[in-house]
């Protein structure tokens, strides 16, 4: 297979994202795969060494991401789609100050450091596709993961600036906020859990998003509904 698109994805040692990636390599592309434990990311190698470059990356490292970034496209031999999904958080009754910051230093720090170079990346060649995994958990506050959410409506609302950015300054960058609900990961943690999509199932919704360069997409599509209440409750508080 002649594989012409160069993507980066970023977190792609397990859950939704390792998925992606070989969802995205059985499309053609040749990846950069990132992640901050280096045993996955060499599993995933093994899997199909022609098509992954793997580089162990810790998005809290934020000068040495950045470098490392421009080392990937270097070995790509060019970048056309960017897809990160490196996030953590944790229930926080106790409002633990560590806790919070841990999840601030990678969804916002972390997450800032890797779209600001992206956008600057894409702009320079005044092309490329920018896929962000934020939450559905970013449209409302929660008590039991206050940082947790707080940081998902920063990426969400970051991502509509970058958008509008793009669409001033006449760059064709696409820009997608996919907005997942509860998939059967590491990452869904907490009582009340309903709706919960496989990672298999999930992932091919996100592929297909990106594939239709959607701006925004809820993963699986029925978490649009919910998306709707909460804006209603919202408008009403």
């Amino acid at each position: 297979m002649l594989r012409n698109e160069k993507a980066i994805v970023i977190g792609a040692s397990s859950g939704i994202v390792r998925e992606l990636a070989l969802l995205l390599a059985a499309e053609g592309y040749y990846l950069g795969i990132t992640g901050r434990r280096l045993e996955l990311l060499t599993e995933l190698l093994s899997k199909n060494p022609e098509v992954f470059v793997p580089e162990q990356m810790d998005n809290t490292n934020l000068e040495d991401t950045v470098s490392q970034l421009n080392e990937l496209v270097s070995k790509l031999g060019g970048l056309d789609l960017l897809m990160l999904s490196s996030g953590t958080g944790d229930i926080n009754e106790m409002l633990n100050f560590e806790v919070g910051k841990r999840t601030i230093d990678t969804n916002v720090s972390g997450f800032t450091n890797i779209v600001d170079w992206a956008y600057q990346f894409f702009k320079n060649q005044n092309s490329g596709h920018l896929v962000a995994i934020t939450s559905i958990a970013g449209l409302r506050g929660n008590g039991s993961a206050p940082a947790y959410n707080a940081t998902k409506a920063f990426q969400i609302n970051y991502l509509e600036g970058l958008r509008q950015k793009a669409y001033k300054q006449k760059i064709s960058i696409i820009i997608t906020d996919i907005r997942p609900g509860f998939v059967d990961t590491d990452m869904a943690k907490g009582d009340g859990k309903f709706w919960v999509s496989t990672v298999e199932k999930a992932s091919r919704q996100i592929v297909k998003a990106t594939r239709n360069k959607k701006k925004i997409a809820y993963i699986t599509k029925r978490w649009g509904i919910i998306a709707l209440i909460l804006r209603v409750l919202h408008f009403y508080d």
